[in-house]
């Protein structure tokens, strides 16, 4: 069974989606729509995307049910691993993985990434510090750098 629960956040609608393991998908566009049926990781998301909303959450802890291959997997992994407020290159992230010729790879298992925001594909851009895509749009990836900016600690 699939959980969702949409909530409404500064930059749209925000759609969270889980199984009985954990969150499937977070972002603004899913694949499917179902019934509003909460679980314990749809409110646990809803609460700490709040929390990062209003400036008062840096991490998140929820448990994930990622489908992915496994070199996806290690992006996302990897992902969770750029600090709130900070940003980091595709190029950068090749070379954590070991595999520094693997910048369009990882560009696009970052694309494919199913839990925006919480798995923070938003704080890597470009080699040249542009702004590159986002699945909920670059307006939107612009708003969460803005605000991580912002809330940031020191």
């Amino acid at each position: 069974m699939i959980y969702q629960h949409t909530m409404q956040t500064p930059i749209g609608e925000l759609t969270i989606q889980s199984s009985n393991i954990g969150l499937t998908y977070v972002g603004f566009s899913p694949k499917m729509k179902y019934e509003e049926c909460h679980n314990t990781y749809t409110r646990q998301a809803c609460e700490q995307l709040s929390e990062y909303f209003a400036g008062l959450r840096y991490t998140f802890a929820v448990s994930f049910d990622l489908q992915g291959s496994v070199f996806q997997q290690s992006v996302w992994q990897l992902l969770t691993q750029v600090e709130y407020g900070k940003t980091n290159t595709y190029g950068w992230m090749a070379n954590q993985l070991g595999k520094p010729k693997a910048v369009r790879a990882v560009g696009g298992a970052n694309g494919k990434n199913p839990i925006s925001i919480i798995i923070p594909c938003h704080r890597i851009i470009g080699a040249n510090g542009t702004l590159t895509g986002y699945a909920g749009g670059v307006e939107k990836k612009a708003w969460l750098l803005k605000h991580e900016q912002q809330n940031k600690l020191n």
